[in-house]
């Protein structure tokens, strides 16, 4: 038996459900605040960390993030299932003969759009993957399925280096929560830094040829998988034909992305990357996704059939933000960054940033809220160690995704979309996660 089928073996039999690990992480990190923290006032400290939790919970920032990734999720998408993508997914289905193929196409393709977006990325793979799946089962391939479906997440150990990463994007904001120390830091020396295109390339090399090999290794065997799709029923009526027209779709989704061109290219002074937040690639995947599915018709009902991809947002994301109340205010997250602080140097202070990060990521699978916890303690050491701002923050970045792949969070929508559980990926996850390790510390020591 090989490495990788004992992983799994192991895992399928004590791997629970992503939101039972969010309780017993909440559990967890309760019980640790109440050994290494002190109270802060004169309430019990037991009812103290409630309370911290309770604010976290309905943190309004942070549920006004939970809405944005809600969206960006859901218009991704939504915009991965109108027919133009599609058929460029089925195009490249053509090509997944087998396990090694398709394992190291779709994860080549899933990083190359997750550095473009993550909610995007996240849901191209797991259609890709999904499609992949159908091919061979409608073709009696030999077919390891999870292998694929690692490879539809692989984008997740990648996004934060690309242009919709939450903490460079921050950072290049006017007015942002640490502008008084750091002020504006464009994306040219984050994400466009020699550094990070340099680690990026081998990322997108490397990677696909591992799981190349992953798949040589353990080919599978014949898989079934339904290509059942949900039935419209249109009925022509006068309020359907307008919401069927491609004029009324195209216009109104025509009209956003002039509105987000001139936003980002004729408004400002100058051209910048800091137009890009958020709300902004919202804006855009809305109106791309419009113009795409031909009619507010189609449109709705992809929606439909998106929007349960992000239930385990809506449910365990509130959970998350009471752990991140508690680390908070607590000052968990200060003993945790400050001990790596401690006994740092100038060298070495990126990678203990970046092993930090990755722990805080599993309790609080956000990139934007972790930034908002770590960041101004990575920036005070940083300055205090003469340290560059930028590579922290990129070390940060890196550390924060790379650990996705040992939390499933975020794998929520891809296991809905390719019917997988957390348990089956997980194996193959993990080793991505410690080439990734190697990738990253390598990346970090070199430049």
């Amino acid at each position: 038996m090989s490495i990788t089928k004992k992983f799994e073996k192991i895992f399928k039999t004590l791997l629970p459900a992503p939101f039972t690990i969010a309780v017993l992480l909440t559990f967890f990190t309760f019980v640790l605040a109440l050994l290494i923290t002190d109270p802060k006032s004169n309430q019990i400290h037991i009812v103290e960390l409630l309370l911290y939790w309770e604010k976290g919970i309905w943190n309004s920032p942070l549920l006004v993030f939970a809405m944005q990734m809600m969206l960006m999720l859901v218009l991704g998408h939504t915009l991965a299932l109108s027919n133009p993508i599609s058929k460029i997914i089925s195009k490249g289905v053509r090509y997944c003969t087998n396990t090694a193929n398709s394992a190291a196409i779709i994860t080549f393709f899933t990083i190359l759009v997750s550095l473009f977006n993550w909610g995007l990325g996240l849901i191209f793979g797991a259609i890709f993957a999904r499609k992949a799946g159908e091919h061979a089962s409608k073709n009696n391939i030999d077919f390891n399925y999870p292998l694929i479906g690692t490879a539809g997440y692989s984008g997740l150990m990648v996004w934060h280096g690309g242009i919709s990463g939450s903490a460079p994007i921050k950072i290049a904001e006017k007015g942002h929560f640490l502008v008084d120390k750091i002020d504006v830091i464009s994306q040219s020396e984050t994400i466009f830094s020699t550094m990070n295109i340099s680690i990026s390339i081998v990322l997108l090399i490397t990677l696909p040829l591992l799981m190349y090999y992953l798949g040589k290794q353990n080919p599978g065997k014949t898989i079934i998988l339904s290509s059942k799709k949900k039935e419209d029923s249109i009925k022509t009526t006068e309020v359907q034909k307008l919401d069927q027209s491609a004029l009324l779709a195209w216009g109104f989704g025509g009209t956003i992305i002039f509105y987000a061109f001139y936003k980002a290219i004729i408004l400002p002074e100058s051209i910048t990357l800091s137009v890009i937040t958020p709300n902004y690639i919202n804006l855009v995947l809305l109106g791309l996704a419009i113009i795409m599915h031909k009619s507010f018709f189609a449109f709705l009902n992809a929606i439909d059939n998106a929007i349960s991809g992000a239930s385990g947002i809506l449910i365990q994301f509130p959970l998350y933000f009471g752990i991140m109340g508690i680390m908070n205010h607590s000052g968990m997250v200060n003993i945790m960054s400050n001990f790596f602080v401690s006994i740092a140097n100038e060298t070495t202070f990126p990678i203990f940033t970046f092993i930090s990060a990755g722990i805080v990521n599993v309790f609080v699978p956000s990139g934007g809220g972790q930034w908002a916890v770590q960041g101004p303690i990575i920036v005070d050491a940083a300055t205090q160690l003469g340290v560059s701002i930028p590579k922290s923050v990129m070390a940060l970045a890196y550390g924060d995704q790379l650990t996705n792949m040992l939390q499933p969070f975020w794998a929520l929508p891809l296991l809905g979309i390719t019917g997988l559980k957390a348990k089956e990926i997980l194996p193959y996850t993990l080793i991505l996660l410690v080439v990734g390790s190697i990738i990253f510390i390598s990346g970090l020591l070199i430049f």
